[in-house]
């Protein structure tokens, strides 16, 4: 069974192919360039590397978010038109879980987050579990202050993985202390295999019902909906 994984949420753009468990090819990238010109040309890439042809993939797995907007739609969208038109199941996986699996053989908490700007952090609390990574907290957008105070009451270490860890190093450890372990090198970067695992065993959604997971409204959107309250309140 040939697996094709699908992750546009970040910056990073992240293919990979499997076949069965075993990864056969994957590409990963993290520049800031539109998702939308790179994606396809990075799937055909793969796919004539190893001569595949798209009537061979059994199952398509994307990360659903949250993240860029514009990143989760290019690949949600890419992912249900292919999964649309070839006939094959196709699964949805919050990116903050495949972050969370660089942090597989940690013994503790695991937390993944990405900078959601103003101080805002999404973010998850996971843990290794029979071979599963499980959600111990669920995803949020949250003030990243109060998230720390919240993880606070947890008596294990924790391990912190992000792309944009600088951002929030020093608060991190002031709130945390020695609980707080922040790997060397670049543990923030989701790598388009650890989706596919992680989403191997996941139950496939419909198409036409699997959505973004966007965990707030984009500001555009916020604005509007807070113009149109202020419009009903004034009459």
């Amino acid at each position: 069974m040939y697996v094709l994984a699908i992750d546009t949420s970040n910056q990073s753009l992240g293919v990979a192919l499997l076949e069965g468990d075993r990864l056969i090819a994957h590409l990963t990238t993290n520049i800031a360039k539109n998702h939308s010109e790179r994606l396809m040309p990075a799937i055909n890439q793969l796919m004539e590397e190893i001569q595949l042809t798209p009537d061979e993939l059994e199952k398509i797995i994307v990360a659903k978010g949250p993240g860029s907007y514009t990143g989760v739609r290019i690949g949600l969208s890419t992912a249900k038109s292919m999964a649309w038109a070839l006939d094959i199941p196709i699964i949805g996986v919050s990116s903050l879980e495949v972050l969370a699996w660089q942090g597989r053989f940690f013994h503790g908490y695991v937390c993944p987050f990405f900078d959601a700007r103003r101080g805002m952090v999404y973010t998850g609390l996971y843990r290794w579990k029979n071979d599963r990574m499980v959600s111990v907290e669920p995803d949020i957008n949250i003030l990243m202050d109060e998230w720390l105070t919240k993880l606070t009451a947890y008596q294990e270490d924790i391990l912190f993985l992000s792309p944009d860890i600088e951002t929030y190093q020093t608060a991190i450890l002031q709130k945390m202390g020695g609980r707080a372990v922040i790997p060397d090198g670049p543990f923030g970067i989701a790598n388009a295999s650890h989706l596919a695992w992680a989403g191997m065993h996941k139950q496939a959604e419909s198409v036409h019902h699997l959505t973004p997971s966007y965990l707030r409204l984009a500001e555009a959107e916020a604005k509007w909906i807070k113009k149109q309250k202020e419009c009903q309140e004034n009459g």
